[in-house]
């Protein structure tokens, strides 16, 4: 995490350590209980690259975490449905998919998020780690996301679309 600033919320953080937590998860599969164990007990709220961060909120990581892992395949073909036919989920970088199913997870199940700032948060994400591409692919993908499950919120009565790749 190097091009942007650091998280300036406890909510960022958590969103921060849910991404690295998942990424985790899909090169080891280790148990996502032992994981989410393993980061409020030693790594919520530490540094990365020796920037200081603010403490992770648990509960969000703990949400973001479990609801990812049990709506992954959900996830995946919401994602896939609004990527152009050519582009997969399988064949993004491991670590843009599990932003990009964080996002999809905040905006499906978590209500009490508003959706202009779930893609805010991923896309500040994908932003840390990421050139201008990727980081247009998340708020290409999670912008037709939310108007596809959130039309009212957003003020649009949009169908499915698909999203540049």
């Amino acid at each position: 995490m190097s091009k942007r600033a650091r998280p300036a919320t406890s909510r960022s953080t958590a969103r921060l350590a849910a991404i690295q937590a998942l990424y985790q998860i899909a090169f080891s599969n280790a148990d996502p209980e032992q994981v989410i164990a393993e980061f409020t007990a030693h790594r919520l709220g530490e540094g990365i690259d020796g920037v200081r961060l603010l403490k992770a909120d648990p509960s969000l990581f703990a949400d973001i975490v479990r609801g990812v892992v049990r709506s992954r395949a959900d996830l995946d073909d919401m994602i896939a449905a609004v990527l152009v036919e050519d582009w997969t989920i399988e064949r993004l970088e491991t670590l843009l998919a599990c932003i990009l199913r964080a996002g999809a997870h905040e905006l499906a199940d978590r209500a009490d998020v508003p959706a202009r700032v779930v893609i805010s948060e991923y896309v500040d994400l994908a932003d840390a780690f990421y050139g201008e591409k990727e980081t247009g692919l998340v708020n290409g993908v999670l912008d037709r996301l939310a108007r596809e499950l959130r039309p009212l919120e957003l003020g649009t009565k949009h169908g499915p679309g698909k999203a540049a790749g």
